[in-house]
């Protein structure tokens, strides 16, 4: 019963579930900045490409 209580206690593996939830978002992040950057590069782009001769 006690090793039950100290496993459930036990608190080593927080800082390392923290880091990894912060990377995610971070991650998640990243990909939805670029994905809205590209859309609009791409219609950039072809609105300069539509007004060349």
């Amino acid at each position: 019963m006690n090793n039950c209580y100290w496993i459930i206690s036990e608190e080593d593996g927080q800082g390392m579930v923290e880091y990894s939830l912060i990377l995610v978002l971070l991650v998640l992040s990243c990909i939805v900045g670029l994905e809205l950057l590209g859309k609009v590069t791409y219609n950039l782009y072809n609105v300069v490409a539509t007004k060349l001769p």
